[in-house]
């Protein structure tokens, strides 16, 4: 039966009391299921159809992946299913992504992070004329403290083209660009709410951090803006009223950026700390709390809604989706890991701050090989300190090219991209150490996406430990074959099987015995 199967009325039938039997009516989840006694009383079954004669214990309703998740959520993005296809940067989540889940009734975002600016206006052109008529699709918009001129352009582009969602991520301070996307645009409705254009869904793993998205906008800010005339006076006013997101991310053990928490302990956190904030402003409207990251199994995703989580985002798996801007090879090596198969490396968006990121470590030596190369330059204020072995050992078995050479690279790179960038590096040998090495960082995702095979010792693949999970779940099933293996056909079959899990558990509270089989899932075809 697929997903989108009209309820079912079931035909009467005598209870069952088998442990197969019983796992088999069990899922079968689009219909209302009677839990039942056996005659001796003392014995649980489960009866389909109309209410039976003799002893009944309770009845559960349908249950549709659909309802899993929080209801304000779906309306809020015109979307059917509480599921998101979280962004994956260097354009990994691509424009055809998330065309295929706004088409799917789910929403997708665009990895929009670490491209140049010309390559995430085309993608945004290119889904703008695709899904005009939609609201259920997004663009990145990734915090880039080591340049906010092109954080800002890239939120402008955003607001200046008209999508409708934007995923803000990476981000550990409110900054003109966020606070922009959030406020442009706020006007009162007939009914006098505070009507917003553009919605954010802010991806957060600290409660401080939670916070600041969650209270209206800072003054301060509000006033910049204003004063450089990219506001207007109401619509400030009017941000002063909301929170900066009403979607607020709750990233857990994730790849990429990620503080590597448990979701069981962050996302109640947040919810606490959510509440708080709402009566503390007052707010009309409800603020949604969403999770993220280790979601790769029915399971994982069912727990994020038994916790309260009013919708699910999914990254890692879908990096081995048919839509996913990543080479084959290397979709191949996360074919092969299991969850002890990652590592942190540094970001190279954040290098000199010392953030960290989770990338795949089997198949792959880019943690260890850029965790050499912050090391050296924590340890030396220029490239010219680095002792002359240490400096070997980097260019032969890292860089595989001369400081020098790999200084040209970078100096044409900046040269497009942000000359201010060459002007400090020569002011500040520490600085051009930083961009020689980031290098490195920044060209380790790229061999991986355009499947650089020289270089496979040095993909950096961002990953958690969900791809692990997901392989081991899909081993041998219809998922198994890389051409079956669509963002939605991920997407659908983690619902349903969320949905199969969260019957049984349902069940369970009543002491019904249920065999093991009733809490697995194996993924099928789904339309």
């Amino acid at each position: 039966m697929s997903v989108l199967s009209p309820p079912v009325t079931p035909a009467a039938s005598p209870p069952v009391f088998s442990p197969d039997e019983i796992a088999a009516r069990a899922r079968r989840i689009r219909e209302p299921v009677h839990i039942v006694s056996g005659p001796s009383g003392r014995e649980l079954g489960l009866a389909a159809g109309p209410v039976p004669e003799g002893p009944v214990l309770g009845t559960l309703p349908p249950l549709y992946p659909e309802w899993l998740g929080g209801r304000t959520f779906c309306e809020a993005h015109g979307v059917r299913f509480p599921y998101v296809a979280g962004e994956m940067a260097n354009g990994i989540s691509t424009t055809a992504m998330v065309s295929a889940m706004a088409r799917a009734e789910m929403l997708g975002f665009f990895g929009a992070g670490g491209l140049a600016y010309a390559e995430v206006e085309r993608a945004v052109r290119t889904l703008a004329g695709e899904l005009r008529s939609r609201s259920n699709w997004g663009v990145n918009l990734i915090h880039s403290p080591a340049e906010p001129e092109l954080e800002f352009r890239v939120a402008e582009l955003l607001l200046r083209c008209g999508v409708p969602r934007i995923s803000a991520s990476a981000f550990m301070e409110l900054t003109p660009a966020v606070v922009l996307c959030s406020a442009r645009g706020l006007r009162r409705g007939a009914d006098g709410s505070i009507v917003r254009r553009t919605r954010i869904l802010a991806k957060v793993s600290r409660p401080e951090v939670a916070e600041r998205f969650l209270a209206p906008a800072p003054a301060a800010l509000l006033d910049q803006l204003v004063g450089q005339g990219r506001l207007t006076r109401q619509e400030a006013d009017l941000a002063a009223l909301v929170p900066v997101a009403e979607d607020i991310t709750v990233e857990a053990d994730s790849g990429g950026h990620t503080d590597n928490r448990p979701l069981s302990a962050l996302l109640p956190r947040i919810v606490l700390l959510r509440d708080a904030l709402c009566g503390r402003f007052g707010y009309r409207r409800p603020v949604r709390i969403g999770a993220a990251g280790g979601l790769g199994t029915p399971a994982a995703v069912g727990a994020a809604f038994a916790l309260g989580a009013s919708y699910v985002v999914t990254g890692s798996v879908n990096q081995t989706a048919t839509e996913a801007g990543l080479s084959e090879e290397a979709k191949a090596m996360l074919c092969e890991a299991d969850v002890a198969d990652v590592a942190m490396a540094p970001a190279a968006d954040m290098f000199e701050l010392g953030v960290t990121l989770q990338v795949l470590s089997r198949g792959t030596m880019f943690a260890q090989r850029a965790t050499r190369l912050h090391a050296a330059y924590r340890a030396h204020g220029s490239l010219e300190e680095i002792p002359p072995a240490v400096r070997a050992a980097i260019e032969q078995n890292v860089l595989r090219a001369s400081f020098d050479e790999v200084w040209q690279h970078t100096r044409a790179f900046w040269e497009r991209r942000d000359p201010s960038e060459i002007t400090r590096a020569e002011a500040d040998p520490k600085h051009r150490m930083a961009l020689v090495f980031r290098w490195y960082l920044g060209s380790s995702s790229r061999w991986a996406i355009t499947g650089e095979t020289a270089r496979r010792t040095d993909y950096q693949i961002w990953s958690g430990p969900a791809t692990g999970a997901f392989n081991r779940w899909v081993a041998g099933t219809f998922l198994a074959e890389p051409a079956n293996r669509s963002v939605v056909q991920i997407a659908l079959n983690l619902l349903e099987g969320a949905a199969v899990l969260t019957r049984a558990h349902q069940l369970r509270t009543y002491g019904v015995p249920l065999p093991p089989e009733a809490f697995a899932y194996i993924p099928r075809g789904l339309a």
